[in-house]
């Protein structure tokens, strides 16, 4: 599978994952509140919003457009301190991301 289309699947466990735990949204935040420049746009969204409304849309133009992936993530550290925080008991969360992270750390 090459890492476009396991990048993928991926995507699809993630958003599978958030909706299980009610951590999927129906109404998009402000497009203000998209601007953020800060990381993660921790000033104007949580976390769950950042992955749902920046994050996946992202990673689906690139899949979507064939572009080269970013080398590199560290996500999952932000995503167990906000699941540990949030007392979600959710392993799957956490694989997903750790997933992430290794399948773009070796993307070169």
């Amino acid at each position: 599978m090459d890492q476009h289309a396991e990048l993928n699947q991926l995507l699809l466990q993630l958003e599978a994952e958030m909706r299980a735990w009610s951590l999927w949204s129906a109404t998009p935040p402000s497009a203000a509140a998209l601007l953020s420049t800060q990381p993660f746009c921790i000033d104007t969204l949580n976390f769950w919003e950042w992955v749902q409304w920046l994050m996946l849309p992202r990673f689906k133009q690139m899949i979507n457009l064939k572009q080269r992936l970013p080398q590199g993530s560290n996500i999952t550290p932000m995503a167990e301190e906000v699941i540990q925080n949030a007392k979600i008991k959710s392993e799957k969360l956490i694989e997903c991301f750790t997933a992430l992270d290794q399948l773009l750390s070796k993307s070169h």
